[in-house]
């Protein structure tokens, strides 16, 4: 990607290193981008069902708010001035966005954390992955997924990591427009088909922002295709077959590898939000 240009955005909070009070999971924010990839990894080397280990993490259960912590000077490293270069590219995409139908764009913040975090969704370790919580409107991200996603999944790239940063920030977009909900009071399946739809649209709309920053020369030859390998390489199906030996698609929660590649192609291809079915 061509950044050397980019700013930078403020809304940037840098908790590396401050920990957390104990790993005490539970809220509304679900599992991000990332944690059906690491929670599935577990269970593979532990040995668990999954499924339990999503059960016993509280994630997506509901709870009351927790105290943040103190927020921390954001850091000058590399791997932190990209994410707020990326944050801030993805602000002036949204900003323009809703500008065009008449509405404002209210900017997230992006958590930098290491091992564990508070947010407003319940405590969450590093294994949970990159996430939103809908609670306090913030996207929460451990630097180390990248290495999984590179190492592990075999999808490098910053052009795949400023995807994964995307994805959430179109579930912030999905919460602003009324397009974000919870599983509450379906059934398991129910509320496996409704995360399905919800992830495949924030893909959907992580592709819209990258046409947008494909407009102002932000991307590189190669840099498209990154981002659909990392699609392909979190798939329910891939990750299932992997970690389970088989493939449960009532159980998905995210996609098959198939569709989120097709959801964040048609958001690269079109750029328009309403082809990702967006009620805005």
């Amino acid at each position: 990607m061509r950044l050397d240009d980019a700013r930078e955005s403020e809304n940037v909070e840098d908790r590396r290193g401050m920990g957390g009070r104990g790993f005490r999971p539970g809220g509304a924010g679900g599992l991000g981008i990332g944690g059906v990839v690491v929670l599935l990894v577990v269970s593979y080397f532990l040995g668990v069902d999954p499924s339990q280990l999503l059960n016993d993490s509280g994630l997506g259960t509901g709870g009351e708010p927790s105290a943040s912590e103190p927020v921390g000077p954001p850091g000058s490293d590399p791997a932190a001035q990209f994410v707020r270069k990326i944050l801030a590219d993805t602000e002036d995409t949204w900003t323009a966005i809703f500008e065009r139908s008449g509405q404002r764009y209210s900017k997230p913040v992006l958590v930098l954390f290491s091992d564990v975090v508070d947010s407003a969704c319940g405590q969450a370790g590093s294994a949970t992955g990159p996430f939103y919580c809908s609670g306090d409107r913030k996207v929460y991200l451990d630097l180390s997924f990248f290495r999984e996603l590179d190492r592990r999944f075999g999808a490098p790239g910053d052009f795949a990591q400023a995807y994964v940063i995307a994805h959430e920030i179109g579930h912030h977009v999905q919460n602003l427009t009324g397009n974000l909900s919870g599983g509450g009071g379906l059934s398991r399946r129910r509320a496996n088909a409704q995360s399905v739809r919800q992830e495949l649209q924030a893909d959907c709309l992580a592709g819209v922002w990258g046409h947008a920053a494909a407009t102002r020369n932000r991307l590189e030859p190669g840099d498209a295709e990154e981002g659909l390998t990392a699609a392909a390489a979190i798939g329910d199906d891939r990750l299932q077959q992997e970690s389970q030996g088989r493939v449960v698609p009532d159980s998905f929660t995210h996609g098959s590898s198939a569709d989120r590649v097709v959801a964040l192609r048609r958001g690269l291809q079109t750029g328009d939000v309403s082809a990702c079915g967006l009620g805005h």
